[in-house]
């Protein structure tokens, strides 16, 4: 049984720039989600510029026995020499590697902190660097200018045209916005029917939710940063080694991602496939829990789409086979505290939780006694 939970005190950059300088060869693990890949891409670019071998990886639940390393750095997980848990990590990770004497990403280090669900502002560290290279207007936060392909495969909203560009063309078609262009009373309006979509006839939370998507911050190499959060999350929960090619080449400034291509492709498949996922999933509503039943969908994403877009609970446990992610109030704690009690390995982060080995039923029944 192993188990991996928050923290009340992270590692400082300092600190972690320190065991970094110390050791001849460094593991670096990371949780699936964008602001634990954006961390590890700032660090694993700041050791490539410093010639200090590692290796990087991106698990639902990172393991941290590593003999052959001097060093083991988990970003979202204890256990490891150095671990970072409390968010966002993309900022400490960009501390750290300006400790360590590179020039770290303004923009992946913002993206990252989007993807752990904070909003850019002046206290990040990296924020009067990230500010120049970005600029607010009107529209959806998505990696990409077509509206369609955007405002389907974002998994900032969930709406019955969500998954299907076809319908989100036809739907605009339908509201005389058939082709929208790159004007702001356009984007205005794509904005405006976006969040009529999503916040329709889904729960209270939708309305706040999707505000989230909403006058994005445009710039970076995935449109806006809302987007670049996206295809960082979507990366990690599906094509784990190209989010580490992509989060350590986006971290060199000088350089474009390379994978940008392949990255969008996985941000549309995984876009698909959690919006598919939490239409098909056959839910249950308990008193504060809301369960959703599904197969072959990413359980986090559809946790979190279910919770903001769907939920009346506060609480959402999304379960497929031996998987189940939590998402929403005490979602962190809850997993943990199963990690502990049960032979399921778990991770659990702000209003996160995953877990490993466990089946459906007995998460359900699980959960359902903690609260």
């Amino acid at each position: 049984m192993s188990a991996a939970g928050r923290s009340d005190a992270s590692a400082p950059a300092e600190s972690l720039a320190a065991a970094c300088r110390a050791a001849d060869f460094i593991r670096l693990t990371a949780t699936a989600d964008g602001d634990a890949l954006a961390a590890l891409g700032q660090l694993g670019a700041a050791l490539r510029a410093t010639d200090v071998p590692f290796h990087a990886s991106v698990t639902r639940v990172p393991g941290v026995t590593a003999p052959d390393a001097d060093c083991t750095v988990a970003f979202g997980a204890e256990g490891a020499d150095v671990a970072l848990t409390d968010g966002p990590l993309s900022a400490t990770a960009y501390t750290a590697a300006r400790e360590l004497g590179v020039d770290p990403d303004p923009l992946l280090a913002m993206a990252g902190a989007v993807a752990a669900g904070f909003s850019p502002g002046g206290d990040a560290p990296f924020y009067s660097e990230a500010e120049p290279l970005v600029t607010r207007q009107s529209g959806i936060a998505t990696p990409v200018a077509d509206p369609a392909d955007g405002v389907a495969h974002t998994t900032l909203v969930h709406a019955d045209v969500s998954g299907d560009p076809d319908a989100v063309r036809d739907a605009l078609a339908a509201s005389s916005v058939s082709e929208v262009s790159d004007d702001e009373d356009d984007r205005r309006r794509l904005a405006s029917l976006a969040a009529l979509w999503a916040a329709g006839d889904a729960s209270e939370r939708a309305a706040r939710r999707v505000e989230r998507a909403l006058h994005p911050h445009a710039g970076g190499p995935f449109h806006t940063l809302g987007g670049y959060a996206d295809v960082l999350d979507a990366c990690a929960r599906t094509t784990p080694g190209l989010g580490v090619a992509l989060a350590i080449e986006a971290a060199r400034t000088d350089e474009a991602p390379a994978h940008a291509d392949e990255a969008l492709d996985a941000w549309r498949e995984h876009g698909r496939a959690a919006h598919t996922g939490l239409r098909a999933a056959e839910t249950a509503r308990h008193d504060g829990l809301f369960v959703a039943r599904t197969d072959d969908a990413p359980l986090a994403t559809v946790a979190r789409l279910a919770w903001g877009y769907r939920s009346p609970e506060p609480l959402v446990l999304a379960v497929d086979g031996e998987d189940a992610a939590l998402h929403g109030d005490g979602a962190a704690d809850i997993a943990t505290q199963l990690g502990q009690a049960t032979p399921a390995e778990a991770v659990g982060r702000r209003a996160r939780g995953y877990l490993a080995g466990i089946d459906a039923d007995a998460a359900e029944t699980e959960v359902r006694r903690s609260l």
